[in-house]
């Protein structure tokens, strides 16, 4: 069941549409179902901004593991004590939001691998091999090799410590989002500031001096994203919230409702 963590990454860096479907609101794997059906390739459980609990959140990324989906989850900011948990859960892929120096983002990628290569408490059935009971020196490397680690930097200080961050061995990809940090910044939802498109150009830099991968997230604007992503953003694309999906899907229904010219309701027998 493991799913490799190199194609993953191989399939970003040769430039292939990667889509993964963010869920904050919904509690059960119909919507992994739905993501798989409309073409998305993987899952962000986000447990930053929502209150789904932890058994929810690894339901969602087993199932999408059955279903040949890569779950992220992004955690609550420095809650690293959940990293183990949603690992052990079926999470394939770790989002740390709001890193801003390389020792929040070391202790990050620790929390995700086992020793030595980090400090991840030791267990013997997962079900991303089945839930067959498998001795450790099988396990740990096999969860190792499969396991994402994604940085994201959202404040003036992380971007600032882009290729101390991107340096680390642990550290699979960089995110820069661009909500926070045009708030942070002073232009809140100013994306095509140049600001930002600075923050962009520094740290697409400092990933390709580390060999490791940036996404970019928190802009809607196709237009906006057509001029960043030339500057070095992988094509790791978040098609959307299940909650901004929703909320458009339902303005579109009641707007096809409003286009319909009203019938008088006669009353007379």
């Amino acid at each position: 069941m493991t799913h490799d963590r190199g194609a993953f990454l191989d399939r970003l860096r040769s430039g292939r549409l990667t889509l993964m479907l963010g869920i904050r609101s919904s509690r059960t794997t119909e919507i992994v179902r739905i993501a798989r059906t409309t073409g998305h390739h993987a899952i962000l459980v986000d447990l930053e901004h929502s209150t789904i609990p932890l058994d929810v959140a690894a339901q969602m990324c087993s199932t999408a593991l059955d279903l040949g989906l890569t779950p992220f989850v992004r955690i609550p900011e420095r809650d690293y004590g959940t990293i183990g948990r949603l690992l052990d859960g079926g999470a394939q892929g770790i989002i740390a939001p709001r890193i801003q120096t390389p020792a929040e983002a070391r202790d990050v990628s620790r929390a995700c691998r086992f020793a030595p290569r980090g400090q991840r408490s030791q267990l013997a059935m997962v079900p991303q091999l089945g839930m067959r009971p498998t001795p450790a020196a099988k396990l740990n490397p096999a969860l190792d090799d499969t396991t994402i680690v994604q940085i994201l930097l959202e404040t003036p200080t992380g971007i600032a410590n882009a290729d101390d961050i991107a340096r680390l061995e642990g550290v699979d990809m960089l995110a820069i989002g661009a909500n926070d940090l045009s708030a942070e910044l002073g232009i809140p939802g100013r994306y095509d500031d140049p600001q930002i498109q600075q923050a962009v150009a520094d740290v697409a830099q400092a990933c390709r001096r580390n060999d490791k991968l940036l996404m970019l997230g928190g802009i809607g604007d196709l237009a906006v994203l057509d001029e960043l992503i030339p500057l070095g953003v992988c094509p790791l694309h978040l098609t959307g919230m299940d909650t901004d999906l929703l909320f458009a899907g339902a303005a579109a229904r009641t707007d096809k409702f409003a286009l319909r010219r009203p019938q008088p309701v006669s009353t007379k027998e």
